[in-house]
Order: C-alpha cells, then structure tokens, then sequence
C-alpha cells in the first residue's frame, strides 16, 4: 500500500514508517519538526531513516537513501494548501495520523498548541482524507481520554467524558470529530488509545528517559503521587505492531449497533476505536526499580503530591484487539527497559564508573522537574 504517516520525526511515526517500509509499503512522511523537545532528536530519528538534515527544506520532498520507497516532507498540518497539495501529488491507500502536540502538563501553560496541531490540524487531515476518498484513516488517541473515569482495565465501551486536561480533550475531540466525518463521509476512521509509549528512541519528556537521565546524572527523580501511581507501560514494538494489523483492516459498520444503548466504541457508520496497551498496570516504584536495576545505580527520589492533569493509574482493557486482530502487546517491562536504556548508552555515551565519579551528593542536588509519565 502507499501510506502517508504524519509524526514521522517523532517517536512512533519513526518507528512505524521503520515497520512499514520493511514489509515493502510505500511510505511518504510529514512532520513540522517542532521544538516541543529537542530537535536534535528529531533529526537523528529521521537521519536513521535516510533522510539527510541537510536536505530537508519546508514543503520539498527528500527520498530517502535507505528505503527506496520513502519520501520525506518537512509539512505543518495547518497549511491546509501544503497538505491539499500533498494529497493531491499521492494516491494514499490509508494514512496514520500521529502527529500532535503530547505532553499533559505543558498544556496547563500552553494551550493554544493543542488547539492549533490536535484539533485544527486534524481537520485539515480530515478535509484531505474526504476529498481524496482515502480507503482508512487510523488517528492517534490517547490513554488520558479515560480522565476521571476508575473503573478498571479501561475499556473503548466506556464513557469517556470527564477529561482532566486540555490534551485528554482534544483527542477526544478527534475522535468526535472522526465520527462525524465517517458517518457525513462514509470516511474508515479507527482511533488508536495508546497507553504509555516507551522504548529506543522515545521521548525525552516522558518518565523511562527522564528517570534514566536523571539517575545516570546522580540528580534526583520526582515521584509523583508519593509512589501511589501506576501505568500500563506499553513497548514501541507492540504498538506499531497493532497499528499493522489495524491498518490492513479498515473500520466497518456494526451491523448490531443500537441506537438506543450506543456503544462508543463502534457505530452504525465506519467507526471504531481501540486500546493498545500492554493489559498490565506496573506500579511506578517497581518500573523505577527496573530502570535502577539496568543502570546498575540507585534513584534519589523526591516524593510529589499528584500534578495537575494526572491520573493516578492506567490499564488497558485490550479484549477488542486480542478478538478482532488475534493480537495482544507482550513485552516484558524488563526486556522494555533494558532494550531502552542499551539504546540511551549507546546514543548519548555512557561509562559507569565516569559517572559514579561525577554523581552529586544527595545535599546538594539540583532540582529537576519530571513531566508527564
């Protein structure tokens, strides 16, 4: 299939277009390359891909020089004449939308980001996707859509409306809006509920690269909810192998959808939505033990009270995947970690010893504030 993957710099669309490519798809790649965390990631993701740094100028097209058939576009989802362009210039058999602003805290203080990337530029994504009749359009969701809810494991049959943060409410908001555009549309829409993404190459504001950071620095780690918090840690490789199987599979009608007890996971238009979570809570001290365990050093935790926008745990009901697609995420939170923090040594350079040298002592610790596990 030719497949456009929005997010491509970043952390799952690198790996998915990886993945892809690899099975002998055609990928094209768009992503703005914001400076939402650093950029220098971003670009080495990309090199690792064959696309040349040097190379990249906005709205040009640059093939890689490792995968023959992947094309690369420095593109803002809002130029909406880029993206018509775009669709346009390809005949997309389906697209994964995985680009977005992340992060929950950073939307306490920025909330015009998520506004302008998570809901306007989805809708460009949208227009796109009706004008050109894309066969499937898979969109990236999120665990936090769950919000107040604490029935457990999360399922896609909940009702999902009490948000605690701006980015818990626009990616609800995709998937309102997606629904609105398969049933107006006839547009195959499935929504992907990840849960707590880690692994080589991941971001720099979430907890495994911040912890590992942290401890290899001899810097303190800021444990939120005094300890009391839980996720369902979910592998790279198990999500991009969900987001596979889903792709080849585009959203139908539920022929017994009711309209008088509707199921939200599913409709009587080309709609759905899914989990894609490990269906494994791991406590938060017992992740951190993991990472403590890998480094070969121990963590200097600095016990928080629960930040604003947060929950305090994940777990991810993944019946609908094991049933429909016969798949469920396996990876180990050790075999997770340790292919991690092999990645972070060998791309920042490590030397134990030169660091237990440099650690600080506990007295005169810098403090360092974690964002959003």
């Amino acid at each position: 299939m030719k497949i456009l993957v929005t997010g491509t710099a970043g952390f799952i669309g690198f790996h998915l277009a990886k993945r892809l490519l690899e099975r002998g798809d055609e990928v094209v790649g768009v992503d703005v390359i914001n400076d939402y965390y650093d950029v220098e990631l971003k670009y080495a993701r990309l090199e690792e891909s064959g696309i040349a740094r040097e190379k990249i100028v906005y709205d040009q097209p640059v093939t890689s020089t490792k995968y023959e058939h992947y094309v690369f576009l420095k593109l803002d989802l809002n130029d909406k004449d880029g993206m018509m362009e775009l669709f346009n210039n390809h005949h997309f058999d389906a697209v994964c939308n995985l680009a977005a602003q992340a992060g929950v805290r950073y939307s306490l203080t920025n909330p015009e980001a998520y506004v302008e990337s998570n809901i306007s530029g989805f809708l460009n994504v949208l227009e796109c996707c009706r004008y050109a009749k894309v066969k499937h359009l898979l969109y990236a969701s999120s665990s936090s859509v769950y919000g107040l809810n604490t029935k457990m494991p999360f399922s896609v049959h909940h009702n999902v409306d009490h948000p605690v943060s701006l980015y818990a409410a626009s990616k609800k908001c995709n998937e309102l809006m997606a629904h609105a555009y398969s049933h107006l549309f006839d547009l195959p829409t499935t929504a992907l509920r990840f849960f707590t993404v880690y692994g080589p190459w991941g971001r720099p504001d979430m907890a495994l690269f911040i912890f590992t950071k942290a401890i290899m620095e001899g810097k303190p780690i800021e444990v939120f909810n005094n300890g009391n918090m839980s996720r369902d840690f979910t592998y790279i490789d198990d999500i991009v192998e969900g987001i596979l199987r889903l792709i080849d599979k585009p959203a139908a009608v539920n022929t017994n959808w009711d309209s008088e007890q509707p199921d939200p996971a599913s409709s009587k238009v080309p709609f759905r939505l899914f989990n894609i979570g490990r269906g494994a809570p791991v406590t938060l001290l017992d992740f951190v033990k993991e990472i403590e365990e890998n480094i070969g050093l121990p963590a200097i935790k600095n016990f928080l009270p629960m930040q604003s926008g947060d929950v305090a745990a994940t777990w991810a009901d993944v019946s609908g995947l094991v049933n429909e697609m016969e798949y469920k995420p396996k990876t180990s939170i050790k075999e997770g970690v340790h292919e991690f923090i092999d990645w972070y040594k060998m791309f920042y350079g490590y030397n134990k010893e030169a660091h237990k040298r440099a650690r600080i002592r506990p007295s005169n610790q810098i403090h360092v504030y974690a964002t959003k596990i």
